[in-house]
């Protein structure tokens, strides 16, 4: 009887992750983000995503090109607004851009409802949505080879979404999934903006972010065997030290914290799994070494189930890089703001923002 030991457990791997949150038009940061992670040579095992942080991780792990950071930074730039007018100022555009957005939808996203007749048309109280995102599914056929995710391929893609009958998550994997458009779209159904829900093997699916912003958890769950390395894209601040002046300035506060990064209970338990399991192997070395004939048939007995345990959830997260989006202005529906001047500062922001983290981490 042998317990497992550190060499034995090292040889299980090691993982590197990026996980990207939803938020909407905020994810051009995370290209930003990658595109420095990217120059840096980072190599990544698992890219999980949820929302637009989905849409985002696809592109990274199935471009159709060898060059997955240029393919998504192209992939912003073709669905960035062409309506809004350049040159208007800062405190104005992103007005101009979401009212455009709301009003004729995005060519290249979503298109409104009303804009296609319809046999509810003048009963408005009866949709169930009000943007269909079919224009989604035929942008990402245009960037991603949803063949070339699938099985060992690497980086290994996670979507998640949330199930709306019963409330709970949705975990796309491709390690044993076959990926498709239609998984993406589920995971982007947002309903607070009137985004329809997607129907995939039976289940009607709305966006992942309802039940999590940052799907660390679903990584440690899809993989539990490897220690791992994290890198987060926090799209949402954590921290603000100014306080609401008015209601749009409360709601948006309040977005921010329902939404930001919560991954410190995951690496809180992840470390205390982890000096359990430490705990557990001495004493397996210590009962292993007695002479004590019933000491070793219990051990015996509780072998099996030891070395499950040990092996298979034995995981622990080594350290987490965080990338945090600073804002410079509060205003609540930011995610939403798809002007090409908009979204070309938040793929710059992200490449400062990513060297930065970096560099402070060595």
């Amino acid at each position: 009887m042998q317990s497992l030991s550190s060499r034995e457990k090292g040889s299980l791997g090691f993982e590197t992750v990026l996980v990207l949150q939803g938020g909407g038009s905020l994810g051009a940061y995370e290209c930003g983000v990658f595109k420095a992670l990217h120059r840096h040579g980072i190599k990544f095992d698992i890219v999980a995503g949820t929302s637009i942080g989905a849409v985002n991780a696809s592109i990274i792990c199935g471009s159709r090109s060898d060059e997955p950071a240029k393919a998504l930074e192209e992939f912003w730039l073709d669905i960035a607004d062409g309506i809004t007018p350049p040159g208007l100022p800062d405190e104005v555009r992103p007005y101009v851009a979401v009212a455009n957005s709301a009003i004729y939808g995005n060519s290249k996203i979503f298109f409104p409802k009303w804009f296609y007749p319809s046999t509810d048309y003048f009963m408005p109280y009866l949709w169930q949505y009000l943007y269909d995102i079919t224009p989604l599914k035929n942008t990402l056929n245009q960037y991603v080879d949803f063949e070339k995710i699938r099985g060992s391929q690497k980086p290994r893609l996670i979507i998640t979404s949330t199930d709306v009958q019963n409330a709970k998550p949705s975990v796309f994997d491709s390690m044993y999934d076959k990926m498709e458009p239609d998984q993406v779209l589920a995971s982007a159904g947002y309903p607070f903006y009137g985004i329809s829900w997607t129907k995939k093997s039976g289940k009607y699916l709305w966006d992942g972010t309802l039940l999590s912003n940052t799907p660390l958890r679903e990584v440690i769950n899809a993989s539990p065997k490897h220690d791992k390395k994290v890198f987060v894209v926090d799209l949402f601040p954590k921290t603000q030290h100014e306080i609401p002046n008015n209601m749009f300035e409360i709601w948006h506060r309040a977005r921010d914290i329902m939404y930001t990064d919560k991954t410190e209970h995951n690496v809180h338990m992840s470390k205390i799994v982890g000096r359990y399991l430490t705990l557990i192997r001495q004493m397996h070395e210590i009962l292993s070494n007695t002479a004590d004939p019933k000491s070793k048939q219990m051990l015996e007995n509780l072998e099996p189930e030891y070395h499950k345990l040990a092996s298979e959830r034995g995981g622990i997260i080594e350290e987490i890089v965080r990338i945090q989006r600073r804002e410079h202005r509060h205003f609540l529906f930011e995610d939403a703001d798809f002007s090409v001047a908009t979204i070309k500062d938040l793929i710059s922001g992200g490449e400062r923002d990513a060297k930065e983290a970096l560099a402070a981490c060595g």
